[in-house]
């Protein structure tokens, strides 16, 4: 019963929102890469609902980070690392929302969108494939974080007294 609390720890959040928005981001680049060789709507329809989802999660995310950036920050020695890892990740979810905006505008009814599903189909494969780049740098820093500063990590006493 003691350990309880220690789930609902702010900075716990953090880690138990991120890994699904990478996951689906990453598999929905890959939907859409197979959707340029392969036209079938279930490539095309699976990597649109895919990025809705990660999209909607990275986002979430980076609420959660925020949430635990107030904690972790006195917790760490080199806080530069923290600060490039925020600012990474909001580069990282803004190119993710215009991916997905630009595949929203494919489905738009205004006939200047229509002519230009293939070029907004390329422009969109352009951005998920940079922020699928960040994506990878964004965890990146955020495993240098954790492994290498103990950024989130509850340390117990030398003894583990807290255990018994």
């Amino acid at each position: 019963m003691d350990q309880l609390p220690d789930f609902w720890r702010t900075e716990v959040f953090h880690p138990l929102s991120v890994h699904f928005p990478i996951a689906l981001l990453l598999v929905a680049f890959l939907f859409k890469l197979v959707a340029l060789g392969y036209p079938k709507e279930v490539w095309k329809q699976g990597g649109t609902i895919l990025l809705v989802l990660g999209t909607i999660g990275i986002w979430i995310a980076i609420y959660t980070g925020n949430l635990a950036d107030g904690i972790v920050s006195r917790k760490i020695c080199d806080p530069t690392v923290l600060k490039d890892h925020q600012n990474m990740a909001y580069v990282t979810a803004w190119l993710y929302t215009a991916s997905l905006l630009l595949d929203l505008l494919k489905f738009s009814k205004l006939r200047i969108f229509k002519t230009k599903v293939k070029f907004l189909s390329y422009i969109c494969i352009l951005t998920l494939a940079i922020g699928s780049g960040y994506l990878m740098y964004v965890g990146h820093l955020g495993a240098r974080l954790v492994y290498q500063q103990g950024a989130g990590v509850y340390h117990p006493s030398q003894d583990c007294i807290e255990f018994n």
